[in-house]
This record gives structure tokens, sequence and C-alpha cells, in this order.
């Protein structure tokens, strides 16, 4: 079971509050995670990445073990502490302005 830490407003359009787990029949990688996400959330289809081009959205950044693994291959797999759920897979929502 892998643990999910959502930014506040995709856990208001989810309509859930705190972290939330997902299963996967697949190896552990980003893209996965967000698929299963999609899947049993369907309000976050598209809000993470894009519908068509399956691209992280440009404000939307993923952290597991301290690490940002936001430019990594969405295809990499996961740190095993995600794996095993001894870690959460962060979704953060990146701030900009000045």
């Amino acid at each position: 079971m892998i643990r999910v830490v959502l930014p506040q407003h995709l856990r208001t359009l989810a309509g859930v509050t705190g972290e939330v787990t997902v299963d996967l029949e697949t190896d552990a990688t980003a893209r996965a995670i967000i698929d299963a996400l999609e899947q049993r959330f369907p309000p976050l289809r598209g809000a993470i990445c894009d519908a068509v081009s399956q691209q992280r959205r440009p404000f939307v950044r993923f952290f597991a073990c301290e690490r940002d693994l936001s430019h990594d291959s969405p295809d990499l797999p996961l740190p095993d502490a995600v794996r095993t759920g001894s870690e959460p897979f962060l979704i953060v929502g990146a701030m900009a302005g000045g």
C-alpha cells in the first residue's frame, strides 16, 4: 500500500482529508500512483498531469524520501521506503511569484 500526501486544493477536489493510500498492481512509479489516484478519485483526472500530454502540471511537484522527483522520469521505480509504505509519496503545489 502506497501512502500519498496531497496538497489542500487536491484534497478538496478529491473530497478527502489527510493522507490517502493506493494499492498498485504494477511497479511503484509516479505514473502508476497518479493513474491509481485518478481512477480512485475521478475529479483528480487532469489536475496533476495534463490529460493529453501526460506531463506533470507546471506548478505540481513530486517528493519522496526528502528528494525532489519532479524532473525524474515518471516511469522510474520509487524508493523502497515509498514502496513499503514507511515513507509517503508527496504531491506538492509549488509556489511562484515574488
